[in-house]
């Protein structure tokens, strides 16, 4: 029992990690953040242009979100890091993190605001006319506040699980918790450094999650 806390919970070791997982903890904020904003912005974007039914551009939109389901968060990164400097377009790791993974929650996004509009009630547009409301206002105080309530519990899962993914930003050496946690390790051939990253991430995104289940009971729909 000694020798796993000593491997595994090494003080000594775990304190002087402690200000570089302090740093990557900050950075991890920082990306999530900015990932959540533009992909669901962009996402509730995409989903209201769709929702103007112009068939060349829906297509469009769909093959572009079907493509960023289907590839694996990493593969766009890499993708975005490694890929683009060859045709002259590079960026920073944080940079290409940042829109890979926003790229990624914009694709998820924009069906689920999709289907939430799908899922108001046809008589609620057509009631929205009946008062005089133009197709624009109708769409804003009508139509997307409904569609946007429907949304709200499986857009919170997935933004969830999509800024969890912040943790490949240490592939391209973005300074977030998991990268400070394997330069930690290396120096010091330790896990302890590793187990303060698994608890950082846990400070971070357990209360998180606890808030997306929050989220989920206050705003399901009434059985």
């Amino acid at each position: 029992m000694s020798r796993f806390a000593e491997t595994f919970f090494n003080w000594p070791i775990m304190a002087q990690a402690l200000p570089k997982i302090v740093e990557g903890f900050f950075i991890t904020i920082q990306l999530a953040i900015a990932v959540v904003i533009t992909g669901i912005a962009c996402g509730l974007a995409l989903a209201v242009v769709r929702w103007a039914r112009i068939r060349a551009v829906n297509f469009l939109i769909v093959v572009f979100v079907d493509v960023l389901r289907a590839l694996p968060p990493l593969v766009v990164l890499i993708l975005f890091y490694f890929a683009l400097p060859t045709v002259g377009i590079r960026m920073s790791g944080f940079t290409a993190t940042w829109l890979a993974l926003a790229l990624v929650l914009t694709a998820y996004a924009e069906e689920i605001f999709w289907a939430g509009l799908l899922a108001v009630p046809k008589g609620q547009w057509e009631a929205a006319r009946s008062i005089g409301l133009e197709t624009g206002q109708a769409l804003r105080f009508v139509i997307l506040p409904q569609a946007v309530r429907i949304t709200i519990p499986p857009l919170t899962n997935r933004t969830i699980a999509i800024t969890k993914n912040t943790a490949l930003g240490a592939v391209v050496a973005v300074g977030e918790i998991l990268y400070q946690a394997q330069g930690a390790y290396s120096f010091t051939y330790n896990p302890s450094p590793l187990t303060l990253g698994a608890a950082a991430y846990l400070v971070l995104f357990l209360p998180v999650v606890w808030f997306g289940r929050w989220v989920e009971t206050r705003f399901a729909w009434k059985r």
